[in-house]
């Protein structure tokens, strides 16, 4: 599991909108932004099989794409702005852009590699997740922490092998949406040469779309105030110190190791059908909700907890634990919002269940009950329980006996095409020390999941087991 990849930064640019294409602009944040100021960036790679040198890359390929870039960004904005964080709790945080800010595009060679290093790290076999950080760009921070960069690019070359196409964005400036649209939009814009191939607005920006008759701006923006204050030398710091725990308890962080597993309509189909025979058991004849989605996170939480192997002597199976997600707001909110609106239109969702419930034979059953009841609960009221956001997040962040899921596999991300066609790989490094499990499409097959987990090598290989051993459970149950 070595890899013998150095990255080298060979260039850096500054890339804006075009020259008085947008006015200066501060832009408020709504109370679905102010929960993610509490989050890490997200750290999502893009790996391409475009077999390139270096220098034909940056002397016919480059330009394109920064003029095509500085394009995206005329629409995209706040992307290239800044969040400004006041040190008065009277001032609340917003998005500002002054005119001409840009983000930083760096460009980077994978020296010594070869193309035996770009296919092992494009893989779904277990690497080590230290061999993707230098693919990730740098976010900058002015003013001692009070301006911060909302997005930061950066290409890597792997010679005659491939390219990797690394971003760091602060997701209070950007849902998975967003981010979606402004990439594609790149994208398309690659491929055309900067000639708009639609007509009308790509973006909307007016964020009085976002209504709060119930004042939950107010209620999370003071929570996170009271939360910053204690915590102001930690900012960053939530997701480290939880890793550093879990590291403590598992062995070095230096053995850490990503890997990708899936799951087909098929596997899901037999899930499917053995927690229903298991459910008539347990619940009677209660309505279970059984998407894809909640097949694949109930069957990953499972085998997450018993790769924890956490006891349940004594009173300790009776302990909550909780398995958190992002929820599409665009379809659950009682009102039109565009999906070109450019910010926060999710909400989160905190499903709980028992540790006795989630290590039994039964964990997947109760695993799926968990999370489609909260799913329906969202459905029917998304904002219902929208004032306790920061506070159950701060929990599941806090401790390492809940996880989260980031991504989603409904956006489409496999779509991504700068010209050299789709990606052979996607990777979210920031799990690397969110401990989050990452969701995305199945690149290969219609309908299928793709699931990135980062954990020490043991664990990984515990929980791979586990994966083989009840997909095999669920093909003989069926």
């Amino acid at each position: 599991m070595t890899s013998s990849t150095k990255v080298t930064v060979v260039e850096r640019h500054l890339i804006s909108p075009p020259p008085r294409s947008v006015t200066a602009t501060s832009l408020p944040l709504t109370f679905l932004d102010t929960p993610w100021l509490l989050f890490s960036p997200s750290q999502p790679l893009f790996f391409y099989d475009f077999p390139v040198s270096t220098a034909e890359f940056i002397q016919t390929i480059l330009p394109n794409l920064e003029n095509a870039l500085s394009l995206t960004l005329q629409h995209f904005f706040p992307l290239a702005g800044k969040l400004v964080t006041p040190p008065l709790s009277s001032v609340p945080p917003r998005l500002e852009y002054t005119g001409d800010d840009s983000i930083f595009l760096t460009i980077a060679e994978a020296t010594a590699a070869d193309a035996g290093d770009f296919k092992n790290l494009t893989g779904n076999h277990p690497k080590l997740a230290r061999d993707l950080k230098g693919l990730v760009p740098v976010l900058r921070c002015t003013g001692v922490g009070s301006k911060q960069a909302l997005l930061a690019v950066q290409i890597t070359v792997f010679p005659e092998a491939g390219v990797c196409m690394g971003f760091a964005l602060r997701h209070v400036a950007a849902d998975g949406r967003t981010f979606n649209n402004f990439l594609k939009t790149w994208g398309e814009l690659s491929k055309t040469g900067g000639v708009w191939g639609v007509d009308g607005s790509v973006t909307f920006h007016d964020r009085a779309v976002i209504r709060d008759p119930g004042g939950l701006e107010t209620t999370l923006l003071k929570e996170w105030w009271n939360w910053n204050k204690k915590n102001s030398q930690k900012m960053e710091g939530i997701n480290e110190a939880k890793m550093e725990g879990i590291n403590e308890a598992n062995g070095s962080k230096h053995d850490f190791t990503r890997a990708t597993f899936e799951l087909h309509p098929h596997e899901m189909e037999k899930i499917k059908k053995w927690i229903l025979t298991r459910s008539r058991m347990l619940f009677g004849s209660t309505q279970l909700l059984l998407s894809p989605y909640v097949l694949t996170c109930a069957f990953i939480w499972a085998c997450w907890m018993k790769t924890h192997r956490f006891t349940c002597k004594d009173d300790c199976g009776e302990i909550v634990h909780y398995f958190g997600f992002i929820a599409g707001g665009i379809t659950r909110l009682h009102y039109m919002v565009p999906n070109t609106y450019v910010g926060n239109c999710v909400g989160f969702g905190r499903s709980s269940a028992t540790r006795k419930e989630l290590m039994g034979e039964n964990g997947v059953v109760y695993a799926a009950k968990a999370i489609g009841d909260t799913i329906k609960k969202l459905n029917g009221d998304m904002l219902g329980g929208a004032k306790n956001w920061i506070s159950e997040w701060k929990v599941i962040h806090e401790s390492e006996l809940h996880v989260m899921v980031t991504g989603s596999p409904k956006l489409d991300v496999y779509g991504l095409d700068f010209g050299w066609g789709r990606p052979v790989k996607i990777e979210e490094v920031s799990i690397d020390t969110t401990g989050a499990i990452s969701l995305c499409e199945g690149r290969q097959v219609v309908g299928a999941i793709e699931i990135g987990l980062a954990l020490p090598r043991s664990k990984m290989d515990v929980f791979s087991t586990l994966f083989i051993k009840g997909m095999n459970s669920f093909n003989f149950h069926c």
